[in-house]
C-alpha cells in the first residue's frame, strides 16, 4: 500500500435513531485519528433523536427522514436509500437504527457494506430487547455483535463479537450500560478496519453464523 492509499479516508454515513452514543464512539475515535474515516453524514428516522445534537456539535451534516410521516413502508427505505446513493459512501454504519431494512434493492446495493452493531451475543437474543432479554432469562455473559446487514433479522455474517460480564448487574438499565462501554470500544475499531483491508465470508459450523474474516490490504 501506497503513502496515498495509506492516507485515503473511507466515506462513512451513520443512521441513529436515539441517544448516538455509538455513533458519538465514531466521531471521538476519528477526530482522535484512530479511525480513518469521514463521517459524511447523519441520518436519523426520528426528529428528536439526541444523535442530531452530537452531529451538530461536531460539525457534522445531519437529515432527518422522519418515518411517521410516511404511510408507505417502502418509500422511506427508498428515500433513505437515495440520500445514501447520493453521498457515494464506502461504508453505512447502523448505530441504535431502530427500523428493519425492508428494501430489497437497499440490501442488494449495499451488501458487504454496511454493518450494523447489537447488544447480545447473536444468534442469542436478535431483535429491539437483547439486553432485556438476556438479563431476564439470568444469562450471567452477554455481549455485542457487530455484523453485516442482509435481509434476516441480526443474522448477518459476525465481523466481531465480544463478552460481557453481567453476573453482578441487578437491572437492566446496569446491563445496558455494560455492554455500551464496550461497544463503544470495539466499533470504531470495525469502521476504521474497513479503511485497511476487507472481508471474507466464512461458513459456520452448522446451526452457527456465518463469520466475516478480515483479510489487510497487502503493503
Amino acid at each position: 500500500m501506497n503513502e496515498k492509499m495509506a492516507m485515503a479516508k473511507i466515506r462513512i454515513a451513520v443512521l441513529a435513531s436515539g441517544n448516538g452514543s455509538d455513533f458519538q464512539s465514531i466521531i471521538d475515535g476519528v477526530e482522535a485519528k484512530k479511525v480513518n474515516a469521514e463521517i459524511v453524514a447523519l441520518i436519523t428516522d426520528n426528529p428528536n433523536a439526541n444523535a442530531l445534537n452530537r452531529a451538530k456539535k461536531h460539525g457534522i451534516a445531519s437529515q432527518v427522514i422522519d418515518f411517521k410521516s410516511y404511510s408507505d413502508r417502502m418509500k422511506f427505505d427508498l428515500d433513505v436509500k437515495k440520500k445514501l446513493d447520493e453521498l457515494k459512501l464506502d461504508l453505512v454504519v447502523l448505530a441504535g437504527y431502530m427500523k428493519l431494512i425492508k428494501s430489497k434493492e437497499w440490501l442488494k446495493d449495499y451488501a458487504g457494506k454496511m454493518i450494523n452493531i447489537h447488544p447480545s451475543l447473536l444468534p442469542k437474543f436478535p431483535g429491539a430487547h437483547g439486553q432485556q432479554d438476556a438479563f431476564e432469562t439470568g444469562e450471567k455473559v452477554s455481549g455485542y455483535t457487530i455484523h453485516f446487514v442482509d435481509d434476516s433479522l441480526d443474522g448477518g455474517p459476525i465481523i466481531l463479537q465480544e463478552k460481557v460480564d453481567i453476573s453482578n448487574c441487578k437491572s437492566v438499565d446496569e446491563v445496558k450500560a455494560k455492554i455500551l462501554a464496550q461497544e463503544h470500544v470495539g466499533l470504531p475499531k470495525v469502521v476504521d478496519m474497513f479503511s485497511k483491508g476487507g472481508f471474507v465470508i466464512e461458513e459456520g459450523k452448522k446451526g452457527e453464523m456465518k463469520r466475516a474474516k478480515f483479510v489487510p490490504d497487502k503493503q
